[in-house]
């Protein structure tokens, strides 16, 4: 009797056993992981990345494809922007200081999508590209893909005959009301280069610790960003002391620390050194703000206007101020930024506008 006992418990467990083994590979089988060949990369389809499940239009992030932003967004024509970092397996960034990039390891892939979810007629959600930015052994290179009408692929056209770009007629309603229409440009490779460039090489812009040392809602609860990528295995560390920029948007923050922010991630990564406009009187990173002389109060324009815009920024005055001028400027010779918006940004045109009449100063 104990014989067929024990034999039936044996029996038991070999099938338990072999039922286990089972629901792992299982599960493992439907797991789904990045697809990526760094000596084949850029491809043709963003979806062979495999960087998202399921519909690709729902840009729902894989396994370690770590969703992020920054503390104030880039102006693109109010278009909306999802963001992620992909790394190869066993691979940290590192911290250099709190106004550079982090130090990324070869094979690290940043993921940019644009949209819009106010797109007219009804309202609708339409994805007009998606830029990647990849780290290769060689330094960073762009891969921009543009998305179909469908919004089940985005094709690579870098390297093709896209080597001027392109723009694409959109309308979408504002957060106002307003509906707007215009020309939104997808940029090329040599735009890109033109924002991105220092020292002559490619380099990303917003993934500074400054601007990544704030909270994010992930699917598993709230978190410190720079914190999570040390979670993830993607940061190695990073200080306690960051100084960092706000979201612009945030009215609860002083004045002029939102202005110096929005400076700082629209402006910034061309107005330094050995950047596109070095030549030029001002540097707008966040780390030289607190410095009215680096925003250009009182400082004499290098590009003169006219008579009545002599000054960058005059105090009090954003009707003479060089600056706001360009900011609410869409003509291709005078507006600032030089690239990557084709309207005005009222609501950053504003914050300029407050900040130049809160100085009471006298220039010399």
């Amino acid at each position: 009797m104990k014989k067929i006992y024990l034999l039936f418990l044996l029996c038991f467990l070999a099938i338990y056993s072999c039922k286990s083994d089972e629901k792992i590979e299982s599960v493992e089988a439907e797991s789904s992981f990045v697809n990526f060949n760094i000596d084949a990369v850029p491809y043709a389809k963003l979806s062979t990345y495999a960087f998202f499940t399921g519909d690709l239009k729902n840009l729902n992030p894989n396994t370690k494809v770590i969703p992020y932003e920054p503390a104030s967004s880039l102006f693109t024509d109010y278009a909306l922007k999802k963001r992620f970092i992909w790394m190869p397996n066993g691979l940290k960034a590192s911290y250099d200081a709190d106004d550079k990039t982090l130090n990324f390891p070869v094979g690290t892939v940043l993921i940019k999508n644009f949209y819009y979810n106010t797109i007219q007629p009804g309202n609708t959600t339409k994805i007009i590209e998606t830029r990647l930015m990849i780290r290769k052994s060689s330094g960073w290179i762009f891969a921009e893909y543009l998305w179909n009408d469908a919004q089940t692929e985005a094709e690579l056209v870098t390297g093709t005959n896209f080597s001027s770009g392109s723009s694409k007629n959109i309308s979408f309603k504002k957060d106002n009301g307003n509906v707007m229409t215009t020309d939104y440009r997808i940029p090329s490779e040599t735009e890109c280069l033109a924002c991105h460039k220092l020292d002559n090489k490619p380099i990303p812009i917003g993934v500074k610790p400054q601007n990544l040392n704030i909270t994010y809602n992930y699917p598993n609860g709230i978190k410190n960003q720079l914190q999570k990528l040390v979670d993830e295995g993607y940061l190695q560390s990073y200080p306690s002391n960051i100084v960092s920029t706000v979201n612009y948007k945030d009215t609860s923050k002083p004045l002029d620390i939102r202005l110096r922010s929005y400076l700082d991630i629209n402006c910034a990564h061309c107005h330094q050194e050995n950047a596109r406009c070095d030549y030029r009187a001002i540097r707008l990173s966040f780390s030289q703000t607190t410095a009215l002389s680096k925003i250009g109060v009182c400082v004499m324009a290098d590009e003169p206007i006219d008579a009545s815009l002599e000054r960058i920024i005059t105090p009090g005055n954003p009707a003479k101020s060089v600056m706001h001028f360009r900011l609410s400027s869409t003509d291709e010779s005078n507006r600032m930024p030089l690239l990557g918006r084709t309207i005005v940004h009222d609501e950053g045109v504003d914050l300029l506008k407050q900040w130049i009449n809160t100085l009471n100063q006298n220039c010399p």
